[in-house]
This record gives structure tokens, sequence and C-alpha cells, in this order.
């Protein structure tokens, strides 16, 4: 008897220190809003501009990222037949065309204080940017799943 309540406190106390872990990580995590400043100031830094340029730059692309989140999230779900499938077509083609116009707007924007081999390079970064992103979510989503697989 006293084994099992023993077991069962060292179960409460670990699940308590669990959820506390979880609960400082999620703190810890930055916003889009951060997360863009961040990206723009290492892309900054990784052009070497000067502390005007650099300010004018990352206002200008986090207001980039902003409208670019304002088109709203892409579509997720899996179309089912074939009006659907032509539905999410169409809804990939209006983004990608709004996307397009921002890109071009930010251009202009962009050329105002970067050259177009700077221009070109924050999209080369971006997209690394991107990339790395992408794949810390994709780990995370992987390593979540062999927990929860080897908790079972």
């Amino acid at each position: 008897m006293k084994s099992l309540l023993k077991f069962n406190l060292m179960a409460v106390l670990v699940l308590a220190f669990c959820t506390m872990g979880l609960a400082q990580d999620k703190q810890q995590r930055m916003n889009r809003e951060q997360l863009a400043e961040k990206q723009a100031k290492y892309i900054a830094g990784q052009l070497t501009l000067d502390e005007t340029t650099t300010q004018r730059f990352v206002e200008t692309f986090c207001a980039y990222q902003q409208e670019v989140w304002a088109l709203g999230p892409k579509r997720q779900a899996e179309p089912t037949n074939d009006e659907e499938a032509e539905q999410a077509i169409k809804e990939r083609f209006q983004r990608s065309q709004q996307i397009l116009a921002l890109r071009e707007k930010y251009y202009d924007e962009y050329s105002k204080f970067l050259t177009p081999s700077q221009i070109q390079q924050v999209y080369k970064l971006e997209r690394q940017a991107m990339n790395r992103l992408a794949k810390h979510k994709r780990d995370d989503k992987q390593s979540h799943r062999s927990q929860s697989e080897t908790q079972k």
C-alpha cells in the first residue's frame, strides 16, 4: 500500500513538473511580430547596413510581413471532390497573385534604400530563414509524435 501511494505521489509530481516546463516553453516562444523583427535584424546584419538603413529595413520588412499575414492562412483541408479541388486551385492562384502584388510593392519600397543586389540577398536570406523554420516545425512535430508513441 505504501509503495502504491509513493508511486502515485511520484507520478503526480512528475506530471506537475512537466506541465510547468511546457507552460514556460510556451511563454518563451516569440510571437509573429517579434520573429519578423528578429529576422529583419538578422538580414540587415548580413547585409551590413548602417543603423539608419537597418531601422528603415526592419520597419519595411515587418510591414510586408504583416500584409502577408493579413491575407490569412493557406488552405489546409484536402479537397474531397473535383468541385472542392477546383476551388482550392483558384484560391491558390488568387493568393499567389496577392503575394506577387505585395512583393512588387515592397520591391519598390526596398528600392528606395537598397540596391538590387541587396534586395536579391534579402529574398535569399528570407527564403533560407523560412526553410529553417519549416524544418524546425517538422522536427518538432516528429519529436512530439515519437514522444507520444513512446508514452503509449
